[in-house]
């Protein structure tokens, strides 16, 4: 299976100073280096693939797994928002999976945890800490990021991609930006124009409406899975976002403290889903720190 395709050596601080108008001209952050296109497992003929990004002069850092947004069934790896916690010392790999309009569910949560034990398995080939993984991810990579979390050791969820069926996909900690927890309730959570937005993604992701999988929506929803065993959460949520029921964090979190699990829940007052406050410096500390205290 092949490893790599290209590495390049980029600053951090150039990406969030270009995605912000700004001038890259003097790059002040730590430089880290990505290698692109890194294939974990093919199926049906098509490879899956991952981009990693190594903060340059940090010896064995932890990795943070990244799941891209998009209703589950659009945009790809490369829609990467946290390049930034590299310069707080992490590494990030940033993850392809199959799309809905590819294939159902369990399939996406098949693929990241094909993703994670191929991370592990190569942990020394890229020199980040295969003991210290976590995942987060933004809207519906969010709700992967929080199922993925609350799942480790579930055997209906793991899947059999990749060339490393024995290697565990465990992770140490999960971070979810505005993602869904109960795909049962978030339609009557919603607003009108989430209803109308999350309906047809959620029968995509389903393969049919509400109605006739709720079994498979249980299976798919991060609140039915949580035990004493899970690891430490981080929810971050705007309390006026359309799209996501803010209900859908206080869900998750509710259950989490009801299992005296560590739980952390950023209320980002005014925000709405998605809006760049999630990712600006403040929120960029606050994830570090949670993720700092829990990874080590």
């Amino acid at each position: 299976m092949r490893l790599m395709r290209s590495t390049v050596i980029v600053s951090a601080s150039v990406i969030v100073s270009l995605a912000t108008g700004g001038s890259a001209q003097q790059p002040d952050a730590m430089p880290y280096t990505m290698t692109a296109d890194v294939t974990y497992a093919i199926v049906d003929g098509r490879e899956l693939g991952l981009d990693v990004y190594m903060p340059s002069g940090v010896e064995n850092p932890p990795l943070l797994v990244w799941i891209h947004g998009g209703r589950w069934l659009h945009r790809a790896k490369e829609d990467t928002n946290t390049l930034a916690l590299t310069e707080e010392g992490f590494a990030i790999a940033s993850v392809d999976f199959r799309l809905s309009v590819d294939a159902p569910f369990p399939a996406q949560i098949h693929d990241i945890k094909a993703a994670i034990r191929f991370l592990r398995a190569n942990a020394e080939t890229y020199g980040y800490d295969a003991g210290r993984i976590a995942v987060h991810g933004r809207s519906s990579g969010g709700h992967l990021a929080a199922l993925v979390g609350v799942t480790n050791g579930v055997d209906k969820l793991e899947g059999e991609l990749g060339s490393y069926p024995d290697v565990s996909s465990d992770v140490q900690a999960a971070v979810s930006y505005f993602g869904a927890s109960n795909l049962t309730t978030i339609m009557d959570q919603s607003t009108p124009f989430g209803v109308n937005l999350r309906g047809p993604a959620l029968a995509l992701l389903l393969g049919g409406p509400l109605e006739s999988t709720t079994e498979l929506a249980r299976l798919a929803s991060p609140v039915f899975h949580v035990d004493p065993n899970d690891p430490p959460l981080l929810l971050l949520h705007g309390d006026q976002d359309p799209q996501m029921p803010i209900n859908q964090a206080h869900e998750l979190h509710g259950v989490y403290k009801a299992h005296g699990l560590p739980v952390q829940f950023e209320v980002v007052h005014g925000a709405k889903h998605g809006t760049p406050e999630f990712f600006d410096a403040e929120r960029t500390a606050l994830v570090a720190a949670f993720l700092k205290a829990h990874l080590h």
